[in-house]
């Protein structure tokens, strides 16, 4: 076999052994990914200042491991969960709900919002917590969004406060997608005066 063979076989091989590593679980792709979009939002050219110190850090919750993927849980019991056919988020939930939160808060006018890179770590006042839950329950057929915050003030007091909103919905992707969005909202607008 000559040399040049050889190479196009071997170019062969790879590509094949590529396609393996690049498949989406052996199926298609899905059709449209869900994602969370801010009710309110700052208009273009909006501009906020004020000191860094002053500043509230929105930090990204923590999830619990059946919140660290990127599909829409499904609460069928007490003791057992599934997800939600042909509901996939864009990004983890817990990014997209801290988009949504840091999104509202601006709006708000309550605070100025730090985000992203170091500089958030130099506002004295952090906004963490927890995102429990941001699915669908089966048994009530409501979407589902929880949220415990903790809010880290720069005298060292910490305060927290669980937020929760049930939107009714279909057990389908675009209807649960849609029913979420609209309840991380309602949580978002309710943190954004809690903070305020």
């Amino acid at each position: 076999m000559t040399m040049t063979k050889t190479r196009i076989l071997a170019a062969i091989a790879s590509l094949a052994a590529l396609s393996g590593c690049i498949s989406l679980g052996g199926g298609d792709p899905p059709d449209q990914l869900l994602t969370l979009t801010p009710s309110v939002s700052i208009p273009a050219g909006a501009a906020a200042e004020g000191q860094a110190s002053a500043a509230l850090a929105v930090q990204v919750p923590a999830v619990t491991q059946r919140l660290n993927v990127t599909r829409v849980p499904v609460t069928t019991s007490d003791s057992s969960l599934a997800y939600l056919q042909d509901a996939f988020w864009v990004e983890k939930p817990a990014q997209l709900f801290r988009n949504v939160l840091a999104e509202t808060i601006r709006a708000k006018g309550n605070r100025l919002v730090l985000g992203g890179g170091e500089l958030e770590y130099a506002a004295q006042t952090q906004l963490s917590g927890q995102l429990v839950d941001m699915g669908y329950d089966a048994g009530s057929g409501n979407a589902v969004v929880r949220f415990d915050a903790v809010l880290e003030l720069p005298d060292g007091t910490i305060r927290t406060r669980r937020f929760e909103e049930s939107v009714a919905a279909l057990p389908v992707a675009t209807d649960v997608g849609a029913a979420l969005n609209q309840a991380a909202n309602t949580v978002a607008d309710a943190v954004a005066e809690w903070v305020g």
